[in-house]
């Protein structure tokens, strides 16, 4: 951990040495409240050298919803820097190995690649998938043990997942676990205990390049396909692109299919642990799912922020930004403003309003699979509450180390059933 950084009281700092970039701050669950000391004293901050280079920081809720919506002076493209602090080291440190992807791209190339795989996620699909979503997480749940310790996330989270995005694809469920570990590397750095240096990053990613190439072959030519590979194999408007961008926007749907879902399910368990009377409240009346889960999703806030690069000069809460510019919006700081949510530190499950938050973002960019995840997560708490009265957590959450990622590597819990 850089103690230097990443200490345990952002006053005992000042404002300019604060970078919010650093991963250990996330790691070790420090970072609340240096978001909350910047949305008081320096809501628009900046960061002069980080590990990422330059950035501005954006904590405020309507600071950070004004630059998500203003698509024409803050740029998403991957020629400018891309979406996420770290894009250069990830994507574009080797010119040979650039993966664009609709989420790295302005329009119109962006509103060309996300209109070809948007059906695979809208409602007719949805209500098609919901079924096999129950089955699977039936099975899951069925063949959990009881009344002993167990890690909730790679046993619950990481398979009910991981099954509904080899579902997405039409997967090979015998390989279904590879998107899990894809998804993981995509996001990691040598240093984060998932990847031991870029090259063997890069080796397999080029794997689930050549893996997901053969499907493209397999698919090209088969109309009627509703599964994301056949969606882009067959649209006029993407099936002729090119190996590095089908590469990159597979790559970006594992992991918007993955991580949301994923670490809210584990997040949603800890924030009720941490908050019992929610947690009664939610036994009582399981009508109460239907604001729980975006209360969840609030709370956790899987991803933790998304960057902008600034297209020309402009005027943003106070700061004057210059084009050029990297402009980071924490969607973590922005779902605890006090300004705009009422308790923001607090889990309620019966929240006013709980869809007012920012996790799937707004604008051209707000996330394609928002309704896929809050079905998992609706079938997969109603079929929690009817087996047991508690999934007890009974350790400490291990934090990934990703200033990007809100995630677990573990979360150990007992299963608690309702006549015990």
């Amino acid at each position: 951990m850089n103690v230097a950084r990443a200490v345990s009281d952002p006053y005992s700092l000042p404002l300019d040495a604060i970078d919010m970039s650093d991963p250990d701050l996330f790691q070790h669950d420090l970072v609340l409240p240096y978001f909350e000391r910047l949305r008081a004293e320096a809501p628009v901050h900046f960061t002069p050298g980080s590990d990422y280079g330059p950035f501005w920081s954006v904590t405020r809720y309507h600071d950070i919803m004004a630059v998500d919506t203003n698509h024409k002076v803050f740029s998403s493209d991957h020629a400018r820097g891309g979406h996420i602090l770290g894009y250069e080291m990830f994507f574009i440190e080797e010119e040979a190995f650039q993966l664009p992807m609709f989420i790295a791209m302005d329009q119109p190339r962006h509103d060309v690649t996300r209109k070809a795989v948007s059906p695979a996620v809208g409602a007719e699909n949805l209500r098609k998938m919901e079924s096999e979503i129950r089955a699977n997480c039936v099975d899951i749940l069925d063949h959990l043990p009881v009344g002993e310790a167990f890690n909730w996330v790679d046993a619950f989270s990481v398979e009910l997942t991981t099954r509904t995005l080899a579902t997405l694809f039409d997967f090979p469920f015998e390989d279904r676990r590879m998107l899990t570990r894809w998804s993981d590397i995509s996001v990691s750095v040598p240093g984060s205990g998932i990847v031991e240096s870029w090259e063997s990053r890069r080796a397999e990613l080029e794997d689930m390049g050549e893996y997901f190439s053969r499907l493209w072959r397999e698919r090209t030519g088969k109309p009627g396909g509703y599964d994301l590979v056949s969606m882009l194999a067959s649209a006029p408007e993407t099936r002729d692109m090119s190996r590095a961008e089908f590469m990159g926007n597979v790559l970006l749907l594992i992991v918007g299919g993955n991580d949301t879902t994923r670490n809210t399910l584990t997040g949603s368990v800890l924030a009720l642990n941490q908050h019992p009377d929610e947690y009664e409240k939610l036994r009582r009346d399981r009508g109460l799912i239907a604001s729980f889960v975006p209360e969840a999703i609030r709370w956790q806030t899987p991803l933790a922020h998304m960057k902008r690069t600034a297209l020309e000069d402009v005027e943003l809460g106070g700061q004057r930004i210059q084009a050029g510019d990297k402009v980071v919006m924490w969607y973590l700081s922005g779902n605890r403003d006090e300004r705009v949510i009422e308790r923001p530190n607090d889990f309620i499950v019966d929240r006013e309003r709980p869809r007012n938050h920012l996790s799937f973002g707004f604008g051209i960019h707000r996330c394609v699979g928002n309704r896929l995840a809050e079905l998992q997560l609706r079938v997969a708490w109603e079929e929690i509450l009817e087996r047991f009265r508690m999934v007890e957590v009974v350790g400490d959450p291990v934090r990934v180390r990703s200033n990007i990622i809100m995630g677990y590597s573990e979360l150990p819990v007992r299963l608690v059933p309702w006549n015990a």
